[in-house]
């Protein structure tokens, strides 16, 4: 667990579950302003013999039962589970189970990465969205269903094209910008950057330039979201 530094008068304490294999911690802080203290728990590992079932062992909701008790012993005011995919593989229905589970395990206000991310693309006003991603199939296919789900038009899906599901860890940022550069479709109204093992922070003003439309990612959106639970806004480029 990534403990929070000693308490200081007027912070405001977030918290965080992630997947097991999370490993942007340093990129999610970038967005996270002074005024916010926060603390991040994992969930146990899973076995999987694909996507899919990574995924879907992810989001179940029994998992996050002491990662959550974990931050609300800490103080967290509120609480994200921060995985994409985990969090739209059940669509609608699995989405909201999750953060109905993270209040039952006590926190005081819970999101999802997937939920942060439809509040995100309404925010910036997009109906016809291009999604890029970094998963196999059937997972894409799931993805496109809860964004239909929630009232979007997918426009266009493209993956960046990797051949096992560990390929995602090591994704470089020109990689992902070369592929949104590709996967955008002169409809969209915006674009997503699907993943929160995706390095992103760095690339979003540069793809908006260039696009000329918003371009949200995964780690962006569950940060201005976690950070709006609490009355607090986020750092560099936001919703």
């Amino acid at each position: 667990m990534r403990r929070p530094n000693p308490r200081s008068a007027g912070k405001r304490h977030i918290g965080v579950v992630a997947s097991y294999d999370f490993t942007r911690q340093e990129e999610l802080c970038r967005w996270f302003p002074p005024a916010a203290e926060w603390t991040m728990t994992s969930t146990e590992k899973v076995r999987y013999r694909d996507n899919l079932e990574l995924v879907s062992r992810l989001g179940r909701t029994g998992l996050l039962a002491e990662p959550v008790h974990e931050l609300v012993r800490c103080g967290a005011e509120a609480v994200a589970y921060l995985c994409t995919a985990c969090s739209f593989a059940g669509g609608v229905t699995g989405e909201r189970a999750l953060r109905e589970a993270i209040l039952s395990y006590g926190a005081r206000q819970a999101l999802t990465t997937s939920g942060a991310v439809v509040d995100a693309l309404r925010a910036v006003g997009a109906r016809r969205i291009a999604v890029v991603h970094p998963y196999q199939e059937p997972v894409d296919r799931l993805l496109a269903a809860y964004l239909a789900a929630t009232g979007f038009d997918v426009v266009a899906l493209t993956a960046l094209g990797l051949g096992t599901v560990e390929d995602v860890y090591t994704v470089a940022e020109q990689q992902v910008v070369d592929t949104v550069v590709k996967g955008d479709h002169p409809r969209a109204d915006a674009v997503f950057i699907s993943c929160t093992s995706l390095p992103t922070y760095d690339a979003l003003p540069r793809l908006e330039e260039r696009l000329g439309k918003p371009v949200i990612s995964a780690n962006q959106a569950t940060a201005w979201a976690l950070l709006d639970a609490v009355g607090l806004r986020a750092q560099g480029s936001r919703p």
